[in-house]
Order: structure tokens, then sequence, then C-alpha cells
């Protein structure tokens, strides 16, 4: 379980910070669109795929870990199930949103916002 614990601490900090770079690059790629390239596609694609597997990782910790450990603090779960319902309404709206630039747009926001609530969730067990 350390192992777990440890890969999910840095998953997290890797998340975060993958989100934050893809949602500056997509805000890039909306306000100027020579930026507008598959690359940042990918970007946000890694990105949301380490959060999301880093909140799979939480998952497991708190479903197969031994009850004497610490607990661990309600709104750092709650945190993580906004990112898991965040990235999964950013999928869902996405063929929705259409214009120049708006998928951009949506994805640039939505990532900084999942950078935030990831910046959220790792101050509820530091902080």
């Amino acid at each position: 379980m350390d192992g777990l614990l440890q890969a999910h601490r840095v998953l997290g900090y890797v998340g975060i910070v993958a989100n934050g770079i893809a949602g500056l690059v997509m805000l890039g790629a909306w306000r100027w669109p020579a930026l507008r390239r598959p690359a940042g596609w990918w970007a946000v694609g890694a990105a949301q795929v380490l959060i999301l597997t880093q909140v799979v990782l939480g998952t497991l910790l708190v479903a197969f870990d031994e009850p004497s450990r610490a607990v661990v603090p309600r709104f750092h779960m709650f945190y993580g199930f906004l990112i898991f319902i965040t990235v999964g309404l950013l999928t869902q709206y996405r063929a929705q949103v259409r214009g120049k630039g708006r998928r951009e747009l949506l994805y640039g926001l939505g990532g900084l916002f999942i950078m935030g609530l990831g910046i959220r969730a790792v101050l509820q067990v530091t902080g």
C-alpha cells in the first residue's frame, strides 16, 4: 500500500502541472489560431489520463486500506470526485461546442479548473 500511496502523491502533482500546462496551451490556441494543432489535444488527453489515473489510485487506496491508518479528509475525496466529474463533463460537452476556437476555450478553462481542484485536494491533506 505504501507504493500505491507514493504513486498517488506523485501522480497528483504531475497531473496538476500537466492540466495547468494543457489548459494554458489550449487557451493559447483559442487566442491565436495558428497554435491550433493536434499536439495541443494530445497534451489535453495525456493530462486528463494522468489525473484520472490518480483519482483511480486514490479510490483504490480508500477501498483497500486498513482501517487503522489515518483517515482521509472528506474534502480531499470530494475534490477528487469533482475532478472525475469535470473530465466527464468536458468530454460530454465537446461535441456540443461549435465555433472557431470554442472547444479550445472550453478545454483551456477546464484544464485550469482541474488544476485548481487538484491544488485544493492537495491542500486538504498537507495544509
